[in-house]
């Protein structure tokens, strides 16, 4: 009963001797709430992107809203999903061995789990890179970094997580239902097998390496702004530093706070040949927190905007009565006023054009 290459009965023996008990009523909440607020906050992050795109059409902010177009799809795909299922298991009363004789429900379940689990990382990984590149290399961004070249990128990534969902049933592994009855994923219990490690092992460094991707780049793009902001005496940039350096700060801070806990638990369930007592309710609530990102995504991707902090500015000047910063005129567009400032601050040219104008004006 728990063979793991057994398709049709994977998973019902951990159905008999269950170490994780959920009050089904306090499940039900969390999951109707996780999926309802995601929905709205994705669609909500879908309807200010398509308007974002038709009010901006520039080449340098096209590939940025494709790709977080595309990350906002994906969390709300990945909630209505997964989201679905789980409802739908809970008001089953969790009987799996009634409604999952075949184990089609569970490999879809568990195929779902691990391609919404890590494409979002990865699109949050490629956007990072395609944002470094834009600020670090912007002559390099703006010929190459075209919207081909940005759906090729969201073709592989998706296809590579595609891979990564179906491998285990390509390999005749199917997925387990977890210990807690309410979801699938890989075998968690009593993993001996050296491929069930290697699922587990896989998921979690490849997880854990597009957050370090995301961290490395958004590093580099926020060092490479500030120099940019200490060397350049133009006054037109600093509303847009101050934007970019608190979107990368709470980019780097809420994918590492959600998704650090679930990938690393599924590292050491990986490492070690057998599983704590404890480790179902760590998992759970590891699962919520991944789940968190994918609610905070459009917030901090699309929401945290210019507008936004400058009337959360406006609101904490009037209440604090003190002048903080001097927020001048907020640009038109981000991006392409970081490019402009990047490119402004290599170029010798302009520096030159910069130092020789108040000759000029002197002379006249």
């Amino acid at each position: 009963m728990n063979s793991s290459k057994s398709p049709g009965l994977a998973g019902f023996g951990i159905l008999k001797n269950t170490t994780c008990h959920t009050e089904k009523k306090i499940s039900v909440f969390f999951s109707i709430i996780f999926m309802t607020v995601g929905i709205l906050s994705n669609s909500l992050a879908i309807a200010i992107l398509m308007k974002a795109y038709q009010r901006f059409r520039q080449k340098s902010k096209a590939s940025f809203l494709l790709l977080a177009s595309s990350l906002v799809v994906t969390d709300l795909f990945g909630h209505l999903i997964n989201g679905a299922i789980a409802v739908f298991v809970y008001a089953s009363d969790k009987d799996w061995i009634r409604f999952n004789q075949s184990n089609i429900l569970c490999s879809v379940f568990g195929i779902c789990m691990v391609f919404f689990g890590l494409c979002p990382l990865f699109l949050g990984s490629v956007m990072a890179v395609e944002r470094c590149i834009g600020v670090t290399k912007p002559i390099f961004h703006s010929t190459k970094m075209t919207s081909k070249h940005v759906k090729m990128m969201l073709t592989m990534v998706c296809l590579f997580a595609v891979l990564i969902a179906l491998l285990p049933v390509l390999r005749f592994r199917a997925y387990q239902i977890q210990a807690s009855r309410t979801w699938c994923f890989y075998k968690t219990e009593h993993v001996e097998d050296w491929e069930d490690r290697f699922y587990l092992l896989l998921f979690s460094c490849l997880g854990l390496l597009a957050l370090a991707v995301s961290f490395l780049c958004n590093a580099v793009t926020g060092i490479t702004l500030l120099r940019v902001k200490f060397k350049s005496q133009q006054r037109q940039g600093r509303s847009h530093h101050f934007e970019m350096i608190i979107q990368l700060l709470a980019i780097m801070c809420v994918s590492c706070i959600c998704w650090s806990p679930f990938l690393l638990t599924m590292a050491s369930i990986g490492i070690n040949e057998t599983r704590s007592k404890d480790t179902c309710e760590t998992i759970l609530f590891a699962l919520r927190m991944a789940t968190w990102n994918q609610i905070l995504d459009p917030w901090v991707y699309i929401l945290l905007r210019k507008a936004v902090l400058k009337n959360l500015y406006k609101i904490t000047r009037g209440c604090c009565g003190v002048h903080v910063i001097n927020l001048h005129m907020w640009e038109l567009s981000s991006i392409k006023n970081s490019l402009k400032v990047a490119a402004i601050s290599e170029s010798p040219v302009s520096s030159k054009q910069i130092n020789l104008q108040p000759l000029s004006s002197v002379g006249q």
